[in-house]
């Protein structure tokens, strides 16, 4: 069963130039969380990156200098290119009233265009889908790759590495309802310790092997590409695994603002990144043996368990950062039409995003721990990741020209010219990774593709649905001017019925009129919208049209990112002139049964999914914050 309020199609709004953040700390603060949460995922790439792009490059012979200096030459100007120049100078100035991230780009991209909106919401569902591939390989490679490091010590502890992972991920999992508010606040210092310790431990074996620092000559990169043929294009999808998590950088904005986080990364986190990579490169320069695992082996003996401690604990925030982001994107696209309403659970009072979303979880917990019984080492996962990755940034650039061209009002020559060197650089990087599909690159493929389909059976069939629903239900001015001339029994007290279409009868109040017979003193016709942008101000919220003596429309009006609080916002129409007083006031809800038409606008085994997919939703009462006692709702049967 579905509820008659299906989330609407996402309003139109103006955009107020360049944000910058939501919260009230000063810079410094704002620059030191930003490094806890936006840099874990791309900061722990040195565990693996290196490793796995010299041992392509290497293709199972011996391991030249000339091509560990050509791979790092890839890593660091792979960093200079996609991660600095693309999302620090560029994308982080698209945003969308302060927000970043795919939707919020989907978002305002659709702003910008009069025509192909639907091939931006396409956009939208492709990046939105392949980030849950991110989502479910982040946790389950990061984690694996520290504790991998425990190998080191003695060969007697690799069997406990993958059931070590496991109760760790468990562990992971089982907190996030209690909420991160408590200990976010460690999350930047822990990191900023994190990337002091792999910057410092870099400089010795870069000081033996001083020759490593030609890598940041880009004619390195060059030469490998050039004298490398296949091997170097197969090399290119390893080298990818050092820029995964740049997309935080840009998903991150609205928590911590533009300048914080472009101060964090070109101050902190890519000196430190690039001072590893090159030590790794020296290490494994002098000892090509140390390819088993560079970034630790770069430790002396007795720092081995405390840096696997601590690459543990930078895993977990690493970890924490994406789930958080998929609770944060699942809640973007049900308040733009793409999911139905999944639970939400606000797990904070002092910190609007801090939610949790319990299928959510559960979900990633059972994909996350599938990857890791299936593939048992991060060398093995190692394949899987990047597709998931590199597809979105494609479809960021892509949606990242529009804006530029549309929305930012550049010429589509210029336009072009900014983000077509990007476009190609992600393009190759995607063809690279795609190399990988049967060595498991097909996870997060597949994973992507299942979202896609129920995303876009979702949007589909909730459009459909709207349509039909219009063709059959009477129009509201006719039925309202019925009623004043011919008025039923009226009992005391207000009538809220809640609509996706203000312009038909709500069927909660055709039914209400055919059973009971009678109508309240006030009516109201209530209707929520989403806009386009992620906050809606306070004074835009609530619309108030008078129709007749005693009929009334109000629209509430909710930024996608923000959570719908039906009584909260209807106070605000006292202001209006509305006396609005939740203890005299029921609100009624059309609960819709659906069934297959014999002729539909989808396919049979597409109408059975929207159907499945409509019975998951949680219920509008709970969804929209309503008193349950002040609900009536009222079944009806439709066929779709």
């Amino acid at each position: 069963m579905t509820n008659e309020v299906a989330a609407p199609a996402p309003e139109t709004a103006a955009s107020n130039g360049h944000g910058d953040s939501h919260s009230t700390a000063g810079f410094g603060a704002l620059t030191l969380g930003s490094i806890g949460i936006v840099y874990g995922d791309i900061g722990t790439s040195p565990l693996y990156a290196l490793r796995e792009a010299v041992t392509a490059a290497s293709a199972g012979g011996e391991v030249a200098s000339h091509a560990v200096l050509g791979v790092l030459s890839l890593i660091l100007w792979a960093l200079i290119i996609v991660v600095t120049l693309k999302y620090v100078v560029i994308l982080l100035r698209a945003d969308n009233h302060g927000e970043g991230g795919t939707l919020a780009l989907m978002a305002l991209a659709q702003r910008g265009v009069a025509y192909g909106a639907g091939a931006i919401v396409l956009l939208g569902i492709i990046s939105g889908a392949l980030f849950y591939g991110d989502a479910v390989i982040t946790p389950a490679l990061s984690v694996l790759s520290a504790i991998e490091g425990i190998k080191l010590v003695t060969a007697a502890f690799e069997p406990y590495v993958v059931p070590l992972t496991v109760l760790i991920l468990l562990a992971l999992f089982a907190v996030q309802a209690r909420g991160t508010a408590g200990i976010a606040a460690f999350f930047g210092p822990i990191m900023c310790i994190w990337f002091a310790v792999i910057a410092v431990a870099s400089i010795a074996p870069i000081m033996r092997q001083p020759q490593v620092l030609l890598a940041l000559n880009p004619l390195y990169a060059v030469y490998f590409m050039l004298h490398h043929g296949m091997i170097g294009f197969v090399t290119l999808g390893a080298v990818f695994l050092a820029v995964t998590g740049a997309e935080a950088l840009y998903a991150d904005l609205g928590h911590f603002g533009k300048r914080p986080i472009q101060t964090a990364w070109l101050f902190i986190v890519l000196p430190s990144l690039a001072l590893n990579y090159l030590g790794q490169g020296a290490l494994v320069i002098s000892d090509p043996k140390a390819l088993e695992n560079p970034f630790f082996l770069m430790f002396p003996d007795w720092a081995l368990i405390p840096m696997v401690a601590l690459a543990t604990i930078a895993t977990v925030i690493a970890s924490q950062a994406v789930i958080t982001g998929a609770y944060s994107l699942t809640q973007q696209a049900i308040q733009l039409g793409l999911l139905p309403r999944f639970e939400i659970r606000h797990t904070s009072e002092s910190h609007y995003g801090q939610i949790f979303m319990p299928r959510v979880n559960a979900l990633l917990l059972v994909m996350v721990m599938l990857l890791v019984l299936m593939f048992r080492s991060s060398s093995a996962l190692a394949s899987a990741y990047g597709i998931s990755v590199t597809g979105t940034m494609v479809v960021t650039g892509m949606m990242g020209f529009v804006v530029i061209w549309k929305v930012w009002r550049w010429s589509p020559f210029a336009a072009a010219a900014l983000i077509a060197p990007f476009l190609f650089l992600d393009l190759t990087f995607l063809a690279a990774n795609l190399l990988k599909v049967l060595e498991g690159g097909w996870v997060p493929l597949a994973l992507g593709a299942l979202v896609m389909l129920l995303m876009y059976t979702w949007r589909r069939g909730s459009r459909l649905l709207f349509e039909k629903s219009r063709k059959l239900e009477f129009p509201l001015a006719d039925l309202v001017a019925m009623l004043e001339k011919r008025p039923p029994q009226r009992v005391s007290g207000t009538a809220v019925f809640l609509t996706s279409d203000p312009v038909s009868a709500p069927t909660a109040l055709m039914h209400s009129l055919k059973h009971y017979k009678v109508l309240h003193e006030k009516n109201v016709i209530l209707t929520i919208e989403i806009a386009t942008t992620p906050r809606v101000d306070m004074a835009e919220r609530v619309r108030l049209e008078q129709i007749s003596a005693t009929f009334s429309k109000v629209t509430l009006k909710f930024g996608f990112m923000e959570s719908p609080n039906v009584p909260k916002a209807l106070a605000i129409a006292r202001k209006l002139g509305w006396q609005f007083d939740i203890m005299s006031t029921s609100f009624f809800l059309s609960r819709r049964a659906l069934k297959p038409a014999v002729h539909s606008g989808m396919p049979r085994w597409q109408d059975h999914l929207f159907i499945a997919l409509s019975r998951t939703a949680n219920d509008a009462t709970d969804y929209f914050q309503i008193p349950s006692g002040r609900v009536v709702e009222v079944g009806t049967q439709v066929t779709v």
